[in-house]
């Protein structure tokens, strides 16, 4: 498993201050933001937010190699710890505000005026889909997260679901353009999903879904589906079991579209292929309950197929909207969806 190794171009108040040596950091990752604030802090004597990714050397599906980030010190650093560096532009086409000098403080700002933080500000993972930050509050942990402006705005997207079935989605304690603040959401993470955890989850998700089904009140899915009998309705648009918690709530809804819902599915079978079986049954039974008529088996052969289309489009729509040196995150992805795709159909 490749290890990550980052060297941070380092702006400062008084001026850009130069770049680190290469530092090994503990999470491979390069979206997360937390290890390599820790290290440089340690480092440089001061706090320091990520602002963005600058390149990325070896490594493999934004994991691990040398990763040169541009980082904002809160403070003047120990310059003894820091070489000549060219400063990184102040500002490039298609730039989101949080990778701008001053962007994740100014987010933090804004959830100091809903909630009554007891601790400093941690910023957990920074890249061109979204920012989070983790905060301490007198009410427990609240989570910062704010996202382009490509993505569907997300408090709204949970408060559609919540008015189906609150316990399905996180609490939103506030809510503006492009950002939420969450209350934290108890559990783990369903990377490993079981059986129980589909049987619990996806039932509940197709009765809010069927719930919600009628006129489009997002963007329509970038593949539309024949019907099967199934209506289009709010689809979650990244149904894997990272995104359940094993309390029985689903996170990250920034992705939603309107669309057929077994492109929800589709995404879950493909994270979890040997559940699927397991997810078939559950999600077809589930339909059937609701709408007798309809066929929802043949629906999913479909979308086994539109999901990686409608993967291969997003994706592109990615592409288009960051700026240059982000755009290493996703500059595959479209063409390995449609290989994918290829797959299904060729066998």
């Amino acid at each position: 498993m490749t290890e990550r190794t980052i060297i941070a171009l380092v702006s400062a108040p008084g001026g850009f201050a130069g770049r680190t040596d290469p530092i090994a950091v503990d999470s491979r990752w390069w979206p997360d933001a937390e290890p390599v604030n820790q290290a440089l802090e340690h480092l440089l004597g001061v706090p320091t937010t990520v602002l963005r990714l600058v390149s990325a050397e070896g490594g493999e599906r934004s994991a691990g190699g040398l990763v040169t980030y541009h980082v904002e010190a809160h403070g003047e650093p120990d310059r003894a710890k820091l070489r000549p560096a060219d400063e990184p532009g102040a500002d490039a086409e298609l730039r989101l505000p949080w990778a701008r000098p001053g962007g994740p403080a100014e987010l933090v700002a804004w959830a100091d005026a809903q909630v009554d933080r007891t601790g400093p500000a941690t910023q957990v993972k920074t890249w061109n889909l979204s920012s989070v930050h983790r905060l301490s509050t007198a009410n427990g942990t609240a989570w910062l997260k704010a996202v382009p402006p490509f993505f569907a705005d997300e408090g709204e997207v949970i408060a559609m679901v919540a008015a189906r079935d609150p316990a399905l989605v996180p609490e939103v304690i506030a809510s503006g353009p492009r950002r939420v603040l969450l209350a934290d959401v108890p559990g783990e993470d369903c990377w490993d999903v079981t059986p129980e955890q589909v049987e619990r989850i996806v039932p509940r998700w197709v009765a809010v879904q069927n719930a919600l089904a009628g006129e489009p009140r997002l963007t329509p899915s970038a593949v539309p589906m024949p019907s099967f009998g199934l209506p289009d309705t709010l689809v979650h648009g990244d149904f894997h079991p990272g995104n359940w918690r094993s309390s029985g709530v689903v996170i990250d809804w920034s992705d939603a579209v309107w669309g057929h819902p077994a492109l929800d599915a589709a995404r879950l079978m493909a994270f979890s292929p040997a559940l699927s079986e397991v997810i078939s049954r559950v999600w077809s039974r589930a339909w059937l309950e609701h709408r007798p008529d309809s066929r929802p088996l043949e629906a999913l052969d479909v979308a086994r197929r539109a999901s990686h289309l409608h993967n291969a489009v997003r994706y592109q729509e990615f592409l288009d909207n960051i700026e240059e040196s982000e755009r290493i995150y996703h500059r595959d992805d479209p063409a390995n969806e449609l290989r994918a795709a290829l797959r299904l159909v060729t066998g």
